[in-house]
């Protein structure tokens, strides 16, 4: 009877010394974890939230922790596959008013709101479905840098993409890339495009301040910044500018040249006339272009003889 005590005894304290020891955390200075209550005799709700940087902190037995970024994070859209957030070719191509697509590339900084009750509810919403990563497997938001960007792209991209569709599809090309003008003539004209870009930046960003809430549920999100780093061409397009570029750098070089020609011929009669009026001069002209160490010059003397020093 004893033994069997015993064992009784050794199976319901294993599972509580287990539980004993999970519930036990503490959070990096770079994280926030919201906990959710799990034991078999608890609900799922939200237990608490711990905060940055935490010492040790008892969050209950079996009770599931889900660890967010609690730092600002950025999210990176590039053809640039070595510095792009979805390790891939990622531009967001958008038609301009004139109907050619530009590919937009940019980086948006962001930091997830830490009050407590805004994590609790941004758990609740977002903490609790899986996502699609990139290699397909379905992804918690907290299950790392993996799962909370395969969130962001499917949760906070397609927003992005809407204001810079926005704000994109209301300038012509050339607005935004000068040599756009060259898909119109023949002649490149200067374009303020900083200014339009900068423009366009501040828009974005007035524009995910407020689609952002109203599309998630919640002010999730604070210190929202896009920054607008490139506008490009398709390579189709780009082609056709480079072409025209250069016909135009060759028709200034040919301009360049007649220039050169007429000032030469010009520069020549300015001479010529010279000499006609001064025919000493002429002579004297003649003398100073001869070789160094001429001793003998017998000019209008078909025989004459140059004999050079020795």
């Amino acid at each position: 009877m004893r033994i069997a005590l015993l064992v009784v005894a050794a199976l319901v304290a294993l599972p509580l010394a287990i539980g004993g020891l999970w519930g036990l955390e503490r959070t990096g200075g770079g994280e926030v974890a919201v906990v959710r209550d799990g034991g078999p005799l608890d609900d799922n709700k939200v237990r608490q939230v711990i905060a940055p940087g935490s010492g040790v902190t008892w969050t209950g037995m079996w009770s599931s922790v889900h660890v967010y970024p609690a730092q600002q994070r950025f999210y990176t859209i590039t053809a640039d596959t070595k510095r792009a957030t979805t390790l891939g070719v990622d531009v967001v191509t958008v038609p301009s008013s004139d109907g050619v697509n530009l590919g937009i590339e940019g980086t948006l900084y962001f930091t997830l709101n830490l009050d407590h009750d805004t994590l609790r509810t941004f758990d609740d919403k977002y903490g609790t479905r899986t996502y699609r990563g990139q290699d397909d497997r379905s992804l918690y938001a907290w299950d790392g840098d993996e799962g909370w960007t395969a969130f962001f792209g499917q949760a906070v991209r397609p927003v992005v993409d809407n204001a810079l569709r926005s704000q994109i599809g209301a300038l012509r090309c050339s607005e935004l890339v000068p040599s756009c003008s060259l898909l119109e003539s023949s002649t490149l004209k200067p374009r303020d495009s900083n200014t339009n870009i900068a423009k366009v930046q501040n828009a974005v960003n007035t524009s995910l301040a407020r689609d952002l809430p109203q599309t998630l549920g919640g002010d999730f999100f604070t210190g929202l910044r896009f920054t607008l780093a490139r506008v490009t061409l398709p390579a189709d397009v780009q082609k056709s500018v480079d072409r025209s570029l250069a016909a135009n750098a060759a028709v200034s070089e040919a301009q360049a040249r007649v220039a050169q020609a007429r000032a030469e011929a010009e520069a020549n009669r300015a001479r010529q006339d010279g000499y006609d009026k001064c025919p000493a001069c002429a002579e004297i002209e003649k003398l100073k272009s001869l070789p160094q160490g001429i001793t003998v010059y017998a000019p209008g003397n078909p025989q004459s003889i140059v004999v050079p020093a020795r």
